[in-house]
Parts: structure tokens; sequence; C-alpha cells
């Protein structure tokens, strides 16, 4: 129950800012496989889901850049 006393084009915006979040999250999620969609049901705001995804699926292989650099 939203407070009275908030101003109403506050209210439009953040009823935007929610619909607009839960098209991504919809959008994202209609783009993974349902094993990852899985993990995505725990996050309640796009940019949770988007920061999961990127730790998800960003590596840092070390010993391949040592490599690569030590082959420079």
């Amino acid at each position: 129950m939203k407070p009275k006393n908030i101003d109403e084009g506050y209210v439009t915006l953040i009823d935007a800012l929610e619909a607009n979040n839960t098209k991504i999250i919809t959008w994202i999620n209609n783009s993974t496989k349902h094993s990852i969609r899985t993990q995505l049901v725990k996050y309640e705001t796009a940019k949770e889901v988007w920061d999961y995804l990127q730790r998800l699926f960003t590596q840092s292989n070390f010993a391949k850049q040592y490599q690569l650099e030590n082959d420079i």
C-alpha cells in the first residue's frame, strides 16, 4: 500500500520503473536456458540478475594470460 502523501508523479515513475524492471527480467529469462533461469529467481531487480550473469560468465584465466604474455 502506497502512502497517501506521496506526489502522484513520483508514484507514476515508480510504477514505470517496476514495470520496466519486470520486462527486462522477463527478456533475460526468455533468453537463457532453464538451468540458468532457475538460478535467477532469487533476484528481484534486473541489475541483480545482470550482475549475477556477469559473475557467472566472466572468467579470469590467469594461467592462460601468463602463457600468452610470456609467448609475446
